[in-house]
């Protein structure tokens, strides 16, 4: 969301970037669409369309309106280097993606769906027939179209065979595999599980099922309770393979005849990409090998690697469990004293709709290193375990959030993991507002470092973009529940220690709402500390700020809450009523 700097959603995609559609003529790049003057018009997720040698995308119209822009899909003529008007072929509703192009028969499906739905809410999957003039002649609704049956379909695929396939979550609230029977207009299921089969529609391009060369194989990932599985369908018969890689966290997949690569990583695998071979009956793997890493020489530090283990915890909602991943502090040079405790940092992650991953981190790793535990928690709203968990934030974002966190440190606590006077929390953007609630409207935590986190609601939603206009209606409710769950509105509250870190040209969340949040404590007499970075947005890109800010978050709750010295050598900020 709003919220996500891994996750930079459609807004990064379409509002905020022009893509120029280059075609090499005579080996030289040239533009397919004119050149607007400015970040007026934006393409996406575009495929091409060999019935009639052209390009057809999602387009996002901004030059009437950057805060109502128009979206449609859009086909662009491909000949001879010249420069074409796009053409307008489906309009109408408010967003689109997933234009995806039969090479059998001229058809076309995709997904589209309408405020105030987010496309986990709600979505639609459409089928159009082409004419012999390219322009879609009839239209038939797949899924998401019956008002009594609430789904999210996404993932459309045509196979090989021309036979369409999509994942939706009708039904059992998962996202499972679904085929659909064209003569009949009927969807049946293809493989059903108590799983998630992808994931929310931040990004445009998921990927995370693919066809086997020409045959009835699919290679699809899913995601059980904390951990990702990966294996090959026969559409046919329905029997799977479960396949035996490295990797326990996957995202996306593309495939070729009888190999696929799979983006993914573990608890002692940083983010990569690798090429997994198969058998001849595509059952079993022959080789697995890495062909990008994120991190390739973390693994002479395996020895420090604390690895995370995946926790149920008892919510405040009766018979409710809400899951975290907890990171013992590991360092095989240094022990903590039998009698003591070590402090605990909660890390609240951001969308909100989202899923943090137990894989291999190394700013996780930082903490564990140096003594800390580090609680990751997916608390009600996360995605990963259902259409049901993750409605548990519908109109209580602010409450449920913020409860699952204070049960989960709790629990850590309860189990002798950490020490209950050193209990710490951070979070990012959407998770910087659940940090900021937390230390608003509960007593758990003795301390808190909120990044570009969000103070104020009513602000972020009067200037937030499109995409997320409505989501946070869905996520909040009225008037008064945007005034009684900002911060911003109660810093009185705040009783404990508190770190800003604040980029001066985030447009999201405007750096006036960390200076209020600084001056109250300042004028209430908390310790409290502000970083702002000049050139940084909503999201840090700076690697120096990056550092930085990781650094004076460990000095600042080392000196204000953990009463010990660290181990690096780091000059700290001024504190604000301690220095």
């Amino acid at each position: 969301m709003i919220l996500q700097s891994t996750l930079v959603l459609m807004h990064h995609l379409l509002g905020l970037i022009v893509i120029r559609r280059l075609l090499l003529f005579n080996g030289t790049p040239v533009p397919l669409t004119p050149d607007y003057g400015g970040p007026g018009v934006s393409y996406a997720d575009g495929v091409f369309d060999p019935h009639f040698s052209r390009y057809v995308t999602v387009m996002e119209d901004c030059r009437k309106s950057s805060l109502n822009p128009t979206t449609t899909i859009a086909v662009i003529n491909l000949s001879d280097g010249d420069t074409f008007e796009p053409k307008v072929l489906i309009s109408g509703n408010d967003f689109y993606a997933f234009p995806r192009i039969d090479q059998n028969k001229k058809r076309m499906a995709w997904i589209e769906w309408a405020h105030p739905n987010m496309p986990w809410d709600k979505s639609e999957l459409w089928v159009g027939y082409f004419s012999e003039s390219g322009d879609l002649t009839k239209r038939v609704c797949v899924a998401g179209g019956n008002p009594m049956l609430v789904e999210s379909p996404t993932e459309p695929k045509w196979s090989p065979k021309g036979e369409l396939f999509f994942i939706t979550d009708r039904g059992s609230g998962f996202w499972n595999i679904y085929k659909w029977v064209e003569h009949t207009n009927e969807v049946i299921p293809v493989y059903t599980l108590d799983a998630e089969f992808t994931r929310p529609l931040w990004v445009f391009g998921i990927s995370s099922y693919d066809f086997l060369g020409n045959g009835n194989q699919i290679v699809f990932s899913y995601r059980k309770h904390g951990r990702s599985y990966i294996g090959v369908l026969n559409s046919d018969s329905g029997s799977v393979s479960l396949l035996d890689i490295p990797f326990s966290d996957l995202s996306n997949v593309v495939t070729g005849n009888d190999y696929f690569y799979i983006e993914g990583a573990s608890e002692s695998v940083p983010m990569s990409i690798a090429k997994v071979a198969l058998n001849e009956d595509r059952t079993k793997v022959i080789s697995f090998s890495i062909v990008w890493s994120s991190s390739p020489d973390v693994v002479q530090y395996r020895s420090f690697f604390s690895t995370p283990e995946f926790i149920e915890f008892p919510t405040s909602s009766t018979d409710q469990k809400a899951y975290a991943f907890f990171y013992p502090p590991s360092n095989p040079n240094f022990h903590g004293l039998p009698d003591e405790k070590p402090p605990l940092l909660v890390k609240t992650h951001g969308g909100p709709t989202a899923e943090t991953r137990g894989i291999l981190d190394l700013s996780v790793q930082y903490w564990t290193s140096r003594g800390w535990g580090y609680l990751d928690v997916n608390y009600g709203g996360s995605t990963g375990f259902g259409r049901e968990y993750r409605e548990r934030l519908l109109g209580k974002w602010g409450i449920v959030d913020v409860d699952d966190c204070c049960s989960c440190a709790r629990f850590v606590v309860e189990s002798g993991k950490a020490d209950e006077q050193r209990l710490c929390i951070t979070g990012r953007s959407a998770g910087g507002y659940t940090t900021l609630a937390s230390l608003t409207f509960r007593k758990t935590f003795k301390a808190g470092a909120s990044l570009y986190g969000v103070g104020d609601l009513s602000l972020l939603r009067a200037e937030t973009h499109k995409f997320e206009s409505h989501y946070m209606d869905n996520l909040v409710g009225n008037e008064i529940d945007y005034y009684e769950r900002s911060p911003i509105n109660f810093v009185d509250k705040f009783t404990c220690p508190v770190i800003l870190f604040q980029g001066l040209d985030d447009k999201v969340v405007p750096p006036d709402q960390a200076r209020k949040i600084y001056k109250a404590l300042k004028d209430k007499g908390l310790p409290v500390a502000l970083v702002e970075y000049e050139g940084e947005q909503h999201g840090f890109r700076k690697a120096e700020n990056i550092k930085y800010t990781l650094e004076q978050q460990m000095v600042f709750f080392a000196r204000l809450v953990g009463n010990f010295k660290v181990a690096d050598d780091i000059t700290p900020i001024k504190v604000e009523n301690f220095d």
